[in-house]
């Protein structure tokens, strides 16, 4: 007779901590058959018989038991009580010092012997399964009193039970399968995404989503010195700084698979500072990783995390390299009042079919990231062939419930509000267009009056050849329309190459134009406000060509065609050879531009249309940009040439923090209006900005020649965290310096004449002497963890009037903010 098979399976964790109870004994109880649980305290029971409960015990917890259905499958998770009764810690030490010690010296002395970056190549299969809730909500407040109005509201929607029992909404899970490629000289980097299926509330570009949750960003090596998490670098205990910032204890020598290890606990001699505690298992004849539990605590200087866990097993390749076969990370947030909801975030990846010791050609790993071009599945079927182990019950129930949660109307529409308030844009539908940027809908100047923009662009939806975008502007006072619009095709995905065209007419003002703001769109947009000195309209034709020639590097060739018809007292002589010397003011310029970009460490990220940069971490970047004025071409006044080159870098100091900057210089070698001449970018608003001096007034100063250096260091609250009344604030201090050489030559002091053709006064501009401009600062960040103050004091010029008639600010006290973690 055919038997029925009963399944029980669930998760063991400790009821105070909810940390999973490894090698829990699980059984029926009156019958002989039963289980253990894994490493997670994880437990699969198949039986044949059955009875009416399970009895759970672990050494150290008191039993419990727990009633069994009368049905074949069934998830029955146990919280287990600390026993009332434990036996006191007994610690013996070596004569001399921890044997730990020489067994951690040992492995760093080894490291290079078995860190995989050190292979010559590798490759492997990866699936990673990341997992996203919304939990603590239904917790009663300590005035006795139910959940609040968002814990009532979380309340009604569908949810699943965490590890201790309580509800929690799953509001994100993701799958991924992927191949990656490693090689060491050059050191170099691919994953070509192959599957994704991403379930989430408020996910609508799949593409994007799939590369972030890819394996590139789930990379942990020990044996580096440092590991980037949340963008924190937090030193590894068997790194340089192994014997600097931990504390270590020989354990127990145990077995793991076919190796006998050494187990080493460690934790921070200070346990303020940013680094791990925990376990790592040493192979007992290799000296090598075999395995490790790590986490990060609440006292380290982390926003929005509670605790970071870091599990992951290590495998011997047949060279005897190891390199991590399966990692799981697990981030708890910190809830941000007493009654506000957590999160709770989970990452698991696994790699199989590891392929050793047969590099690729160094073409072959760019782009850094690829996507494949039919990447979306939804086979059950292959699913389970990719899963290092099958779903568990509570697992398939989650990604159900995700399903229901994201079409709640309430959470659609919250889902919409943040995704205007973080992108800026507004998605019409069905048009396939998106409304925006919010940003920069509205101004105010002495200029325009109220001015109102409309701005447009096309999705992913739209096509993916053809990206359109543009905006109307209109102002009350001067009445004036102003535009833009911009068309880009996209010639070839793989190199990533542009051709683009655009044309506007718009408002600008002289040393605060979208040229020398860069990025900061919040600068930008608030630089619309107020008093506007020497503004100016100004028609720009712009055509490109951009293509990516290998990570990193990218070349852009461009041809722009503009004018500058200021509404300021503005006059300038004409260049030599010009056959007409009548004093002028207006001008059109037509330029050819070459950059080249370099940015080796950069990771682009790319859905349909657009590429986005996640960011370079250990490597610089270098832009090389070339300008040539050709005169006669277009209707150009100018001849000349100007040459300009910048370099970003970060690095880190060890446990003093990480160190920001960028240096730049530039020359332009001929006779020319003083727009276009290099002006500094200024700032005389109450806000910090990064790319600025913030002593200094707008149009305060122009060069033709120049060399600046911008500093900032943030020790990450390396002081602050050591004192006992500051360290629950998580403030960070930081220090800022800001320089500036540069010289204007004869020749072009000489071109601003003292009256124009009818005889006002023209305004002229100032240039540095032989005293460079100075301005250092020192500051707060991360205060109520959105802001920060910065205390600055101008070191030089402090008594120079300003053209403008604005007086000089030598110290100030300006604010910023942004979220970190």
């Amino acid at each position: 007779m055919a038997q029925s098979t009963f399944v029980i399976s669930g998760r063991i964790t400790d009821a105070a901590t909810g940390e999973g109870i490894p090698f829990a004994n699980v059984a029926i109880k009156g019958l002989s058959k039963g289980t253990v649980s894994d490493a997670e305290g994880k437990y699969v029971l198949r039986t044949t018989q059955t009875g009416d409960s399970l009895l759970v015990s672990s050494l150290g917890y008191q039993n419990r038991t727990y009633r069994i259905l009368p049905i074949e499958s069934q998830t029955i998770d146990v919280q287990l009580p600390a026993a009332a009764t434990k036996l006191q810690e007994v610690k013996v030490y070596a004569k001399g010092g921890d044997p730990a010690y020489r067994v951690i010296r040992e492995v760093v002395r080894r490291r290079d012997r078995f860190d995989p970056a050190r292979l010559s190549g590798y490759q492997y299969e990866n699936y990673t399964k990341i997992e996203a809730y919304v939990n603590n909500f239904s917790r009663k407040r300590k005035n006795g009193k139910g959940p609040g109005p968002v814990g009532r509201l979380l309340g009604k929607l569908p949810a699943v039970t965490d590890e201790n029992g309580d509800p929690a909404v799953p509001v994100f899970i993701s799958e991924t399968f992927s191949e990656l490629y490693a090689r060491s000289n050059p050191e170099k980097f691919k994953e070509r995404v192959l599957k994704s299926q991403v379930r989430g509330v408020g996910v609508t570009d799949g593409s994007l989503v799939a590369q972030l949750t890819g394996a590139s960003f789930q990379q942990y090596n020990f044996y580096r010195n440092y590991l980037n998490v949340l963008r924190k670098d937090i030193p590894s205990p068997v790194g340089a700084q192994w014997e600097t910032v931990y504390t270590f204890r020989l354990k127990d020598t145990v077995s793991i698979g076919d190796a006998i290890c050494y187990e080493v606990e460690f934790e921070p001699k200070r346990a303020s500072d940013l680094a791990f505690a925990g376990s790592v298992w040493i192979d007992t004849t290799q000296f090598a990783l075999a395995q490790l539990e790590v986490s990060v605590g609440k006292r380290a200087n982390i926003n929005f995390v509670d605790e970071i866990r870091i599990e992951q097993e290590w495998t011997t390749l047949a060279s005897g390299a190891r390199l991590p076969t399966q990692t799981h990370v697990m981030i708890d947030t910190d809830e941000p009042t007493p009654r506000s909801p957590g999160g709770l975030v989970r990452f698991f990846s696994a790699a199989r079919n590891i392929v050793e010791g047969q590099p690729r050609e160094v073409t072959f790993y760019d782009p850094s990231l690829e996507l494949s071009d039919d990447y979306k599945v939804k086979d059950p079927s292959f699913w389970s062939s990719a899963r290092p182990d099958s779903l568990s019950p509570e697992e398939w129930r989650a990604m159900r419930v995700v399903d229901s949660v994201r079409n709640v109307p309430l959470v659609k529409v919250a889902g919409d509000a943040i995704r205007l308030g973080v992108i800026g844009y507004q998605s019409l539908g069905k048009l396939n267009v998106d409304v925006g940027p919010l940003l920069y809908t509205y101004a105010n100047n002495t200029v325009e009056g109220h001015r109102i923009r409309l701005g447009l662009r096309t999705n992913t939806g739209f096509s993916r050849k053809w990206l359109l975008s543009g905006y109307v502007a209109y102002g009350t006072t001067d009445r004036t329309w102003k535009y833009s619009g911009t068309i880009e095709y996209i010639l070839n995905r793989k190199p990533w190459t542009v051709l683009g065209v655009r044309r506007s007419y718009d408002l600008e003002r002289v040393g605060v134009s979208a040229d020398n703001i860069g990025g900061n769109s919040f600068f930008y947009a608030y630089s619309r406000f107020g008093t506007i000195r020497r503004p100016y309209f100004q028609e720009d034709n712009l055509a490109y060509f951009r293509r990516e020639v290998g990570r990193g590097f990218t070349q852009t060739f461009a041809l722009r065609n503009r004018t500058f018809d200021p509404l300021f007292a503005f006059a300038f002589r004409p260049q030599a050879g010009d056959d007409d010397q009548r004093i002028r003011n207006s001008y059109r310029t037509t330029e050819f531009i070459w950059e080249t970009r370099f940015a080796p460490d950069e990771v682009m990220l790319q859905n349909d249309n657009v590429r986005i940069s996640a960011g370079a971490t250990r490597k610089p970047i270098l832009t090389l940009r070339y300008t040539a004025g050709l005169r006669d071409v277009l209707g150009g006044d100018f001849a000349y040439h100007r040459v300009a080159m910048t370099m970003k870098h970060s690095f880190r100091m060890g446990v003093l923090g990480r160190t920001y900057y960028t240096v730049g210089a530039g020359i332009i070698p001929a006779t020319l209006p003083y727009p276009l001449l290099y002006t500094p970018l200024g700032n005389e608003s109450l806000f910090y900005v990064g790319n600025a001096f913030n002593l200094m007034n707008y149009f305060e100063f122009v060069a033709d020649r120049y060399a600046e250096l911008q500093f900032e260091h943030n020790f990450s609250g390396l002081l602050f965290n050591r004192i006992p009344l500051l360290r629950r604030l998580k403030w960070r201090e930081l220090i800022t310096a800001k320089v500036l050489t540069g010289s204007v030559s004869q020749a072009n002091l000489n071109t601003i004449p003292s009256t124009d053709e009818q005889g006002h006064p023209v305004q002229g501009f100032r240039a540095l002497g032989n005293t460079p401009y100075v301005e250092v600062g020192y500051g707060i960040d991360n205060i109520f963890k959105v802001l920060r103050i910065d205390a600055l004091h101008r070191l030089t010029y402090r008594d120079n009037s300003s053209i403008s008639g604005v007086p000089v600010t030598p110290f100030s006290i300006k604010v910023s903010g942004w979220l970190s973690f």
